[in-house]
C-alpha cells in the first residue's frame, strides 16, 4: 500500500468511526495503526539514510572532490519530501489512535 492510499484509509476510518463502535471497526483501526507506524518508521529510516548521504556528499565537496552539487540538491529535496510525509502520516496516525481510544472507552 502506498503512502497516499494509507492516508486515505486512515482518514476514511476516522470519518467512518462516527458510527457505533464494533469489534471489526476497532480491529481494522488497530491493523491500520500497525501498518501506519511501520510505514512511518520506514520513512524515518529513509530520512536518516538521506541525511547520511547528504553528509557524505558535503564532505566530498569540502574535501575538494569534484562531486555534482545537483546530487546534493536532489538528496536535500528528497529529504524534505520524506520529512513532510512523516509529519502528515504521524499526524493522521495520532488522530486515528485518539479516535480508536475514544471508541474503546465508549464500548
Amino acid at each position: 500500500m502506498d503512502h497516499d492510499d494509507l492516508l486515505t484509509q486512515i482518514h476514511a476510518l476516522i470519518a467512518a468511526a462516527d458510527a457505533p463502535a464494533d469489534a471489526a471497526v476497532l480491529a481494522h483501526m488497530e491493523d491500520t495503526l500497525t501498518v501506519g507506524y511501520a510505514r512511518a518508521l520506514a520513512l524515518e529510516a529513509e530520512r536518516w539514510r538521506l541525511e547520511r548521504q547528504i553528509g557524505e556528499v558535503a564532505a566530498s565537496l569540502a574535501g575538494g572532490a569534484s562531486s555534482d552539487t545537483g546530487d546534493l540538491a536532489t538528496l536535500a529535496r528528497r529529504m524534505s519530501e520524506t520529512d513532510a510525509e512523516v509529519v502528515r502520516l504521524r499526524t493522521a496516525l495520532g488522530s486515528l489512535r485518539d479516535r480508536a481510544s475514544e471508541l474503546r472507552s465508549a464500548a
